[in-house]
């Protein structure tokens, strides 16, 4: 972020929105997700990703001692919280 100490005015063009997803289509994420993944597509930090796929309804495959998530469930986990709960 700029400051203009003259016109005392902020230029917002170099400033990054650290809430925005990298992915722009659930076509885009490969077929299985890890955390950091997981957390460029909701746009979080990765510790919040991680945090996240300890959760008991999140819907995590463990292979060996790596965690990934299978992209289906990902699409369905995040459609049926948008709707504002996994009940619904």
């Amino acid at each position: 972020m700029e400051l203009s100490q003259r016109e005392g005015t902020v230029n917002t063009e170099r400033m990054i929105d650290v809430k925005s997803s990298e992915y722009k289509s659930y076509d885009d994420l490969p077929l299985f997700l890890n955390a950091a993944i997981v957390a460029k597509a909701l746009g979080v930090a990765p510790s919040s990703a991680y945090e996240l796929m300890h959760e008991a309804d999140f819907p995590v495959l463990k292979v060996g001692n790596r965690i990934v998530i299978p992209k289906a469930k990902f699409i369905q986990w995040v459609e049926q919280h948008a709707k504002g709960g996994a009940s619904g």
